[in-house]
């Protein structure tokens, strides 16, 4: 799916929300939020309001990135997974697809096991929702481009 645009229909952030509200349950996190590896946020769930979590996206994603550059050059494909302990509070990073990782802001009121375990079943489904949407974009592309075909360039505009 790399390299093609991400097309989420309402529905699909419906079942995104869904999933994520069943991890942030789950989990017993404080909030998740799901990142494009180009660091926008594309959903959140649980007590965002005294985050910036539109910075935390960006760093989630640049951290994210360098660790990819890190397991380079020890050989590895990559470290699916990130861990960031504080005093109070910890962050866990992980990757859903090639396009996109899971951010979760938690504290010791939970396990990071527990994270750990819930925010791979959540990157299952988050995953499966974006091949259906990927599957189903394509499908609709196709069907436009055989209508392009069959009406040749009659919406063209024409030069004189």
């Amino acid at each position: 799916m790399s390299g093609v645009s991400l097309i989420l229909y309402p529905e699909d952030r419906e079942k995104i929300n869904e999933s994520l509200g069943q991890f942030l349950r789950e989990a017993e996190v404080k909030c998740v939020l799901l990142v494009g590896r180009d660091g926008l946020e594309i959903a959140k769930q649980g007590f965002t309001q005294s985050l910036d979590t539109t910075s935390l996206a960006a760093l989630a994603a640049g951290a994210y990135a360098s660790t990819k550059e890190l397991a380079r050059l020890v050989d590895e494909p990559e470290f699916s997974v990130m861990f960031h302990q504080g005093k109070r509070d910890h962050i866990h990073i992980s990757t859903v697809t090639d396009r996109a990782i899971l951010v979760a802001l938690f504290d010791d009121r939970t396990a990071v096991g527990l994270v750990r375990l819930c925010a791979e079943e959540a990157a299952r489904k988050v995953s499966g929702i974006f091949t259906e949407s990927h599957q189903r974009a394509a499908a609709e592309g196709a069907g436009l481009e055989f209508l392009r075909e069959q009406t040749g360039d009659v919406f063209e505009e024409k030069g004189e």
